[in-house]
């Protein structure tokens, strides 16, 4: 199944449980396809250790992006 992105965005929901149910859905721009949604076989996610290595990247991504603008501030928190 190919749906444009700007109609997907409404759908996400129903593509998602299609996608659950073996469909392979395929997102396409300007009639190009972009991407593909299809679902996952059980176990195949990774189980515990692959959320574990989701939240680790996550929590990564959150302390650089905090740390990314502490030149603009001085010690006090204001601003240089």
């Amino acid at each position: 199944m190919q749906v444009a992105v700007s109609e997907a965005k409404g759908l996400l929901l129903d593509l998602v449980r299609k996608a659950e149910g073996g469909e392979e859905i395929i997102l396409t721009r300007h009639g190009h396809a972009i991407a593909r949604i299809v679902g996952v076989a059980p176990g195949a996610a990774g189980g515990a250790a692959g959320s574990a290595r989701c939240r680790l990247a996550s929590a990564d991504a959150a302390v650089n992006a905090a740390r990314s603008q502490d030149f603009l501030y001085d010690e006090a928190g204001l601003p240089v």
